[in-house]
């Protein structure tokens, strides 16, 4: 498929690989370029981490979490999009709210709706 949303490189980041891949899966259904990474650490490592259109991010990963992660992208001052995705029900009005604060585009918990996750993704990577 060409076009605006082929052109759109969305980074998944989850250590879970079925919800990875079915992340994946998805936003390729719609058209989007998908590249999943199990762990913060793997994202990191790809030269070309700062260049993606957005990031589905899960909280709790391996190693560095996904809110370490996002201040760290701060810090390197990066403007992607981060689309935080959790399973993780303790303190999760305080998790969301500094997710939210620190930049987030948006916020789910799982299992969260296909069409909510689209429609974040089109919200963080619109023009």
């Amino acid at each position: 498929m060409t076009g605006a949303k082929s052109e759109r490189i969305v980074a998944v980041i989850d250590d879970d690989r079925s919800v990875r891949e079915a992340i994946e899966s998805l936003l390729r259904s719609e058209g989007y370029r998908a590249a999943g990474f199990a762990s913060a650490e793997a994202f990191l490592s790809h030269p070309r981490s700062l260049e993606f259109s957005c990031i589905v991010l899960d909280i709790s990963l391996p190693g560095i979490s996904g809110l370490e992660l996002q201040q760290h992208l701060l810090t390197r001052a990066s403007r992607v999009p981060i689309i935080f995705v959790t399973a993780t029900s303790s303190p999760q009005g305080q998790t969301r709210r500094q997710a939210l604060q620190s930049g987030a585009a948006a916020f789910l918990s799982k299992p969260f709706d296909d069409l909510a996750l689209l429609s974040a993704v089109r919200a963080a990577v619109a023009p």
